[in-house]
């Protein structure tokens, strides 16, 4: 133990900051989590958090990591960070904060002023795309924040992402993974670099390209750690800072899932179904793939937005119960939602939801709404509890479907991590719904593992990633399908579910005239 190599994986998500040390197998020798507050909202929709809220509570992950562990720090051998997508940070000329950062669950909206001009213009409009770059613009933060601080945007010196952010602060220098590159920024994702200079992206947004960090692949050096960083996360001074990728790529990379047959769902804050090609394979027409944490790849995803999300919604609204209960049993609230979902029978006596509580830009379009259809008398929280579970799942085969259909490859086993993974019960209905084994990677700390993937070859413990992956990754618990359920989920995803959308989309359009939401 003493003389093993270590790997710091620190992972920003939403909800928590994680410490992680990994060795060059994949095993976890210690752990410090910080609880975070997602976000504060100062006006209905917004949601933001303080740039150095996040730094803060990194070292306190660090502080909890070596009060976990009997690892020493001069056993690390280097650092690498991971974090939530697409929540934007502005530093002035002397890399401090101009405005707490703007978080990627953030709904406000910047004005568009009628269609792009030039060829791009016409050429968008042509394709029928017009729509899909009014809601990229009306997106795009930076516009947001440069009609409404324009003071602000001027002083802006660097604009970075959460990612980017952390690196400056340990590193002093303004570099950023290609794999973290995603949001609405003027981002190549078939080339995976900055756009080039006739890239539309520089007309929809006031960004430029001196305001960006340069990219480097995962797996090289970004720097050296910085003394006072260094003190923050007691480490050594100059230890090398590696590039990973965003969480979700990390997540894929971490749970063993680097080719194209082997479908990585994420039951997180946002869920997702991944596959990892080297081919660039848009999941929808137009929307691109994203970077994956394994360099030169795309990561060919489906997001449902809100995901587990409604989850953590339903516990809060409806789950006190078993949260108290849990407390006063000693036991994880977890084990006991497992039972109200075991309660209901598969197909949840008929209740069937759709989850799209928050808009999407093509499949689904901008006017979606959730839905819960097939309430009777004999529903009870369980019913609905058990629909949530199922409806994500739904969804998410029916990404599968789609990538399947764009990449010409069969996904002929699934991979499933983030927190909704550690239910049993919805792994189970999972493996049911798609009629495939489920499988839980050997550690629920994925994100964190990929990026110590990516460490681990960047610092040479392992000579390239194929070795890496086989050595650190590995398959846990397996969930088989069962032939009963999996015929009665069959018949409601394809003779139910597959037609809610298309339905009730007109009415989902009514409802957005007439109430002005979603915007």
């Amino acid at each position: 133990m003493a003389n093993t190599p270590l790997i710091l994986a620190i992972d920003n998500g939403t909800q928590s900051v994680r410490a992680l040390l990994f060795d060059q197998q994949g095993n976890l020798h210690g752990k410090g989590k910080q609880e975070i507050e997602p976000y504060f909202s100062e006006h209905p929709g917004w949601a933001e958090q303080h740039p150095d809220y996040f730094w803060r509570n990194l070292g306190l992950a660090c502080q909890a990591l070596w009060q976990s562990t009997d690892a020493t720090p001069d056993q690390v051998a280097g650092v690498t960070v991971t974090t939530q997508r697409g929540t934007v940070i502005n530093l002035d000329k002397h890399g401090q904060p101009l405005r707490p950062a703007i978080i990627w669950l953030d709904q406000r909206h910047a004005r568009v002023d009628g269609p792009l001009k030039g060829p791009w213009g016409l050429l968008f409009k042509l394709a029928r795309l017009e729509d899909t770059i009014e809601r990229f613009r009306e997106k795009t933060q930076a516009n947001w924040i440069a009609q409404n601080q324009p003071e602000l945007w001027a002083q802006t010196h660097k604009f970075l992402l959460l990612s980017g952010y952390l690196n400056y602060r340990l590193t002093g220098e303004y570099k950023d993974s290609t794999g973290s590159q995603v949001g609405y920024l003027p981002f190549d994702y078939k080339k995976q670099q900055w756009a080039g200079n006739r890239d539309f992206k520089w007309q929809a947004m006031p960004i430029t390209r001196d305001m960006l960090p340069d990219l480097v692949r995962p797996g090289e050096t970004i720097g050296q750690l910085l003394p006072d960083a260094a003190h923050h996360l007691g480490l050594p001074a100059g230890l090398p800072v590696i590039a990973a990728a965003s969480d979700k790529a990390c997540e894929i990379l971490g749970s063993g899932g680097p080719s194209p047959d082997i479908g990585c769902m994420s039951y997180g804050t946002t869920a997702t179904i991944n596959t990892t090609n080297h081919r660039y394979v848009e999941p929808t027409r137009f929307m691109p793939p994203y970077p994956s944490a394994l360099p030169g790849h795309y990561s060919t995803e489906v997001m449902i937005y809100r995901g587990f999300w409604m989850v953590s919604w339903f516990k809060k609204e409806f789950g006190l119960r078993e949260q108290k209960l849990a407390e006063q049993k000693g036991i994880e609230p977890e084990v006991l939602f497992d039972e109200l979902v075991n309660s209901v029978p598969p197909g949840s006596m008929g209740l069937m939801l759709q989850p799209y509580w928050s808009p999407g830009v093509r499949q689904p379009g901008p006017e979606a709404k959730g839905s819960i259809i097939g309430f009777g008398d004999v529903h009870t929280r369980a019913h609905l509890y058990r629909a949530i579970l199922e409806g994500l799942a739904y969804a998410l085969r029916e990404g599968k479907e789609r990538i399947e259909k764009r990449s010409g490859q069969k996904i002929r086993r699934l991979r499933v991590a983030g927190g909704g993974s550690q239910s049993d019960a919805a792994m189970q209905l999972t493996a049911d719904i798609f009629g495939l084994p489920a499988e839980r990677p050997h550690t629920y700390e994925t994100s964190g593992l990929g990026a110590a993937i990516d460490a681990a070859v960047g610092l040479g413990l392992h000579p390239d990633f194929d070795t890496a992956v086989g050595e650190m990754t590995r398959v846990g618990e397996v969930f088989t399908p069962s032939e009963q359920a999996t015929e009665l989920y069959q018949r409601l995803y394809s003779e139910v579910y597959l037609d809610m959308y298309p339905r009730l989309q007109p009415l989902y359009r009514k409802i957005r005239s007439i109430t002005g939401y979603p915007k």
